[in-house]
């Protein structure tokens, strides 16, 4: 059997493999799978922790805003409720002189 060598590199993902040389053969593909699983996880648990604290402060920022916004409705609520207690009654007949305004 011939000597097996092995050349180490790196695939897109960023996972280590190593390639089998065989004279005259196509090289096999053998992974080096005992810390790459973890390595992998660690990084994406790490990924999604930064991705939820990320989501967890705009759901803060946007709670705020929902919150100014209530209070911006209940104010022109009330708002609009006193200009209603101030306008005529539509029945009313209204005289234009008594509107006229004071340099007149």
């Amino acid at each position: 059997m011939a000597p097996v060598e092995y050349a180490r590199g790196t695939i897109k993902s960023g996972a280590k493999q190593f390639i089998r040389v065989n004279s005259g053969n196509p090289p096999d593909l053998v992974s080096n799978t005992s810390m790459e699983p973890n390595d992998r996880n660690e990084q994406r648990l790490n990924d999604l922790e930064i991705k939820a604290s990320y989501l967890e402060d705009t759901l803060d920022q946007l709670d705020k805003i929902i919150i100014r916004q209530q209070e911006q409705i209940d104010l022109l609520i009330r708002e609009l409720t006193h200009l209603r207690q101030q306008a005529p009654e539509p029945g009313t007949a209204r005289n234009l002189r008594d509107e006229l305004p004071p340099h007149y």
